[in-house]
């Protein structure tokens, strides 16, 4: 996270009294009670039993989904996962090719497009590679629901078609035997937050109920433990940054219990042993450990790589593959860093004010690192940001990220609506999108795309205000507190880990690491003094004085076999 020295910090209303008291009842502990109040939390949303999933039947398209799969699986048919390149689509990829083999299917391939070549979801090009291996049904994970002409290719080709996906919906659905998505206009399922691993998951436990109906596994067959497969469903679903409600706190939070039990798939188990630190396995660990290696090998080569190393059994084979992701992820870092440098010198060179979505280009930079361009804009500007690159036929493919308050790939739409043509193909999320154009309308759509987010929330661009749980007494500040925060999660995107503000002391500000500070601090009353670190903040160490306001989250951190009280902090003014 970027430290930002003028993001302004809000503090959250106070829940209430008795809603606090009723959660510490519990737990025994005020501050975790008063931090669960404050995200709504109800006493009976403490635990989290399997039991309490939401049932997979409630799915729209599900049972015609199933009962096709199920009779091509049963048939011994050939199965096809046409997967995404990210860190969803290669998760959901090995979770439904696992999960369709230990089902009973004899033969089970998948297909991952080139984020290079081929671009997002199943294009003509990447249908006519499916056409070629021959299946009898292609399933999409992570992608589908905008793949009109794929699919239809697809379906030419007498090929059957179950789209697994999470993606908003176009105007026009694909023309696919069933279509599985809880965002599908009128779908029951009460969660619209799956991610695209958390809908494949539910896919195959629905298969699984129908194939036990159907008596497939009372032939000695025996019926597989899904919950096997969890680890993956919560490093895709963290990875992906959804919005983490109840229902997939309950996904993740199996996910990592499993992990931390010495469990899951010996690929995820290489890239979190890369750099363990002994703690506990969190959500956290999960997005920042595994998401951006798992992410470097679509990134940076070819996502297949990244899917094999979840689908490997072998320790010794995951091991290494483990450690070539991470030489992806290294040569990405290196690659960001330089994109980096141009995107900042860009900015410096713009005249105030800012306009309302930046927009940046250049020639030469890499279309995979895009994305985290966009991000790294969106934390310092506080504005959607668009990235682009240059893609295969004289392209550009851009990579956004916007902030709450600003639905990006709605605003896409309404571009795409106002000036038929200028982009070729969009898709995403509230928070982040992707789409393509041609060079000459990259100009005229920063300024279309502006206009659109400033119709969208009504001439004012929304705060972007880090949203604190309030001050701390210091006298709670302890590093027991910080261990019971840091395990009390899942903590993610739609539920936030704890962080509090207040004033402190600095003592010392030193840069480390070339571009962050570490600081020794006590609190504004007075009390024991506490290390923390800023990261990427070396800039602001000329602004800061003899007091700081920060806002900060409590930590654990390991150095040479001791444990110490940190704070991360993530805002930093001066007082």
């Amino acid at each position: 996270m970027m430290v930002s020295l003028g993001r302004p910090i809000s503090r959250r209303p106070p829940p209430p009294a008795s809603a606090i008291a009723a959660l510490a009842r519990q737990l025994g502990c005020s501050v975790l009670a008063r931090v669960y109040a404050a995200r709504g939390v109800r006493p009976n949303e403490l635990g989290y039993p399997t039991d309490r999933l939401l049932a997979p039947d409630t799915l729209s398209g599900m049972h015609t989904a199933t009962a096709l799969t199920a009779r091509v699986l049963t048939g011994g048919g050939r199965l096809l996962v046409v997967a995404d390149y990210d860190a969803d689509g290669a998760t959901g990829c090995a979770v439904a090719v696992r999960g369709l083999r230990v089902l009973g299917a004899g033969t089970v391939d998948y297909l991952v497009p080139s984020r290079f070549t081929s671009g997002y979801g199943l294009s003509i090009e990447v249908a006519h590679a499916a056409i070629a291996s021959r299946p009898d049904l292609v399933i999409t994970v992570d992608n589908g629901i905008t793949s009109l002409d794929g699919i239809a290719q697809l379906r030419k080709s007498g090929i059957a078609v179950v789209v697994t996906d999470h993606h908003l919906p176009g105007q026009e659905l694909p023309d696919a035997n069933a279509i599985v998505n809880p965002r599908l206009p009128g779908d029951p399922f009460p969660s619209k937050h799956l991610a695209g691993v958390g809908v494949m998951f539910y896919f195959l436990l629905a298969l699984r109920a129908r194939l036990r109906a159907d008596g497939w596994f009372r032939a000695g067959r025996a019926e597989p433990n899904l919950a096997r497969l969890l680890d993956l469903v919560a490093l895709g679903t963290v990875a992906d940054v959804v919005p983490l409600d109840y229902n997939n706190r309950v996904l993740v939070a199996h996910g990592l219990a499993r992990l931390n039990a010495g469990g899951g798939q010996p690929g995820l188990r290489a890239l979190l042993a890369l750099d363990t630190t002994g703690e506990p396995i969190t959500a956290t660990e999960l997005a920042f450990r595994a998401g951006p290696r798992l992410n470097a090998a679509g990134r940076m080569d070819d996502m297949s790589f990244g899917i094999e190393c979840l689908l490997t059994d072998d320790p010794a084979t995951a091991t290494k593959m483990a450690a070539q992701l991470d030489a992806f992820n290294r040569q990405r870092r290196a690659v960001e860093a330089q994109m980096q440098a141009e995107a900042t010198a860009h900015m410096e060179a713009l005249s105030a004010p800012l306009p309302p979505v930046l927009c940046l280009h250049n020639p030469d930079w890499h279309s995979g690192v895009v994305g985290i361009i966009a991000g790294r804009l969106r934390e310092r500007y506080a504005r959607p940001a668009v990235a682009f690159a240059p893609a295969a036929d004289g392209l550009w493919r851009g990579s956004a990220r916007s902030l709450s308050g600003v639905h990006i790939r709605d605003a896409l739409a309404a571009v795409a609506t106002h000036h038929p043509g200028m982009i070729k193909k969009f898709g995403g999320h509230a928070m982040a999108a992707g789409l393509t154009l041609a060079h000459e309308h990259l100009t005229a759509f920063a300024a279309a795309l502006g206009h659109a987010v400033l119709e969208q929330t009504g001439g004012v661009l929304p705060t972007d205000a880090l949203l604190s749980d309030g001050s701390l007494d210091p006298a709670l500040l302890t590093l027991d507190l910080a261990q019971r925060l840091h395990t009390a999660g899942p903590w993610g995107q739609g539920f936030a880990p704890p962080l509090f503000d207040d004033e402190f002391q600095l003592h010392e500000a030193r840069v480390v690491g070339g571009d962050h500070l570490r600081l020794l601090l006590s609190h504004k009353t007075g009390g024991e003094r506490v290390g923390a670190i800023a990261w990427r903040a070396a800039t602001l160490r000329e602004h800061l004085g003899e007091r700081v306001h920060i806002a900060y989250r409590p930590q654990v951190n390991t150095f040479r076999g001791e444990r110490q009280l940190q704070l991360m902090v993530e805002a930093l003014l001066p007082a």
